[in-house]
């Protein structure tokens, strides 16, 4: 069958464009001359605006992605002496070419649970492995919210990873990537899920909710922050030009635009489920909470919908293939997807 046009709507949130929104907050700060290193108008205006939004005075660094913000923020925490518990398919085991260690120093202890949770159950039964000198002292917990396998930890459940984490002295580190598809997910004030319940650092992504680049780190008290802006320096994420990183978050957060493009990503990611799984009779892997759908396929289903110029990858295998919905999703794509399997699959 000949190959159709690409479509790269349900690759990832990776492949979308800008949102308008941020697009002319780009724009606007692209008319003139302005400070450089983050002494400009937009950084500043952008870090009011995160304070606003998770109400409380933190301490507010731009990276130009999540793999850096996911390695600094940890080396932050950690010394070389220590480890990080995570889940075993957590971005920063499985996607981040080991920069977690290597800025740290520090092991990933990898745990399991299901729905891509850690289990606290498996993270005490990791602790108790590392009793002594010998071992590397377990000193962070770091969580995925919304979680690589598209699931979303409750209030509760952070609740429960902060309690078991201040029972031992260790810090928590959130990799929120998809932190606002979580929050459109549980309709929650962002502190309920974040400091007001003991999350020590969120690396706060922008990247597949609308913007180009530019993630934060976000340190919820700021003596865990001391010198951080020179641990960015060092690892070559100091942006001389730092206001064009900063406006397009100024786009997203005002008139909380970066809800609403969660929550289009998440309806869609619903949508898509619902109907691969009534009209194509699609297994649906895991329960879809934001905007990530998780499919069981054959290889001639996968081989057939490749050729047709779909792209999404395998993510577990043997079998499981993952399908994102970003901001810019329409209808249209979902119809056009679903129509493509029901009638490639028999």
């Amino acid at each position: 069958m000949n190959r159709g046009a690409d479509r790269y709507e349900f690759a990832s949130d990776n492949t979308a464009s800008i949102c308008p929104e941020a697009w002319d907050a780009l724009q606007e700060a692209n008319a003139d001359e302005a400070p450089s290193y983050g002494e400009d108008r937009w950084t500043a205006r952008v870090c009011d605006l995160v304070r606003e939004i998770f109400e409380t005075d933190c301490q507010v660094f731009f990276v130009f992605n999540g793999t850096a913000a996911n390695a600094l923020a940890l080396a932050q925490l950690c010394q070389p002496f220590h480890s990080v518990i995570c889940h075993e398919h957590a971005h920063i085991q499985t996607d981040e070419c080991g920069a977690p260690e290597f800025f740290s120093g520090s092991k990933l202890l990898v745990t399991r649970g299901a729905n891509g949770k850690i289990d606290i159950g498996e993270a005490e039964a990791i602790v108790a492995r590392q009793p002594e000198l010998h071992s590397h002292r377990p000193r962070t917990i770091s969580i995925t919210q919304s979680t690589e396998l598209g699931t979303v930890y409750t209030r509760d459940e952070i609740a429960a990873v902060t309690e078991f984490a201040r029972r031992r002295e260790m810090f928590v580190h959130m990799d929120g990537a998809r932190f606002a598809n979580a929050v459109a997910s549980l309709n929650c004030a962002p502190k309920q899920i974040t400091w007001q319940i003991g999350v020590d650092v969120l690396c706060f992504g922008g990247t597949k909710n609308g913007t180009a680049a530019g993630e934060l780190v976000i340190f919820f008290q700021k003596e865990f922050s001391r010198e951080f802006d020179y641990r960015a320096k060092q690892a070559g994420q100091l942006a001389s030009k730092m206001r064009f990183l900063a406006a397009p978050w100024i786009g997203l957060l005002n008139d909380n635009v970066w809800l609403r493009n969660a929550q289009h990503a998440n309806r869609a990611a619903q949508r898509l489920s619902d109907q691969l799984r009534s009209e194509a009779k699609i297994d649906i892997v895991f329960p879809v909470e934001a905007n990530a759908v998780f499919l069981r396929m054959n290889e001639h289903l996968v081989r057939e919908l490749h050729g047709r110029g779909w792209h999404f990858y395998k993510f577990i295998e043997p079998d499981i293939y993952r399908v994102t919905c970003s901001w810019s999703v329409t209808d249209r794509d979902i119809a056009d997807f679903v129509a493509e399997v029901v009638a490639l699959k028999d």
